[in-house]
């Protein structure tokens, strides 16, 4: 079977995004809090899609600039710049090397959900760490690595015995995987399951260190979708910033 890319998607991910409340009602929200103030921020929106986080950085102020490798995406993202110019721009490009930024380019850097869609983890936080000023920070928002391995599933609601919760499997089987939720991204596109334990060590060897981390509830409308959200998280929000200590000078030297 073919699988499609988001550049295949572009129109249907569009309309997805606006449709399903856990991305301006519980990702969003997460997000601005991790992120604070960011009037006169330099913002880099990496893997960007059709651009709705630079939007929301760009309203509050942020100069933003967008790169994403789906051509579709970015066409959709400067149609909606030209509705409501906002002053962001978009480059294609892909995130592992993000080539057409410049080194020490941002102050900061965020990347909402598109971690899982990138092969190689360590080669996009390198670059990120790259095109960020000393001292730059990266948010970025990822499906929860401990509750959504492969084909975890929700248990049943109709048993009055137990409470809903969720059963987990194959969560230390690294790989790609794509889900047979007809209705879903990742039946598409699919995602790369990493263990939380990578996503932390790898961000700690391209030389950042962690602040601050969220695993976010739902909103009404959201627990009215996923009901099981009520009682166990299904998204992580990591803040980090630019270490100045001695592993970030010899990676900055290599």
């Amino acid at each position: 079977m073919t699988r499609a890319s988001y550049n295949d998607i572009a129109q249907w991910y569009d309309q997805f995004l606006r449709e399903r409340p856990v991305y301006m009602e519980v990702i969003l929200p997460g997000l601005l809090t991790l992120v604070g103030e960011v009037e006169g921020e330099v913002i880099c929106d990496l893997a960007c899609g059709q651009g709705w986080v630079a939007r929301e950085l760009a309203r509050r102020g942020a100069q933003v600039i967008g790169l994403d490798l789906a051509p579709n995406l970015l066409a959709l993202a400067q149609r909606y710049e030209e509705q409501e110019p906002l002053g962001i721009g978009y480059v294609q490009g892909d995130a592992q090397r993000a080539e057409g930024l410049s080194d020490h380019q941002f102050t900061g850097c965020v990347c909402v959900m598109a971690l899982i869609n990138i092969p190689d983890l360590q080669a996009t936080f390198q670059s990120v760490r790259r095109i960020l000023k000393p001292g730059g920070w990266l948010v970025f928002a990822i499906p929860h690595p401990c509750f959504e391995s492969p084909h975890a599933q929700w248990t049943s609601l109709s048993d009055p015995e137990h409470p809903l919760g969720r059963t987990v499997t194959g969560y230390f089987d690294e790989r790609q995987w794509f889900s047979s939720n007809p209705d879903g991204v990742r039946s598409r596109v699919g995602d790369y399951h990493r263990m939380l334990s990578t996503y932390l060590n790898q961000l700690a060897a391209a030389g950042f260190a962690l602040e601050r981390t969220l695993e976010p509830g739902p909103s009404d409308r959201q627990a009215e979708r996923v009901p099981g959200n009520r009682e166990i998280p299904t998204l992580l929000l990591i803040r980090a910033h630019l270490s100045d200590g001695p592993q970030a000078e010899n990676i900055s030297r290599g």
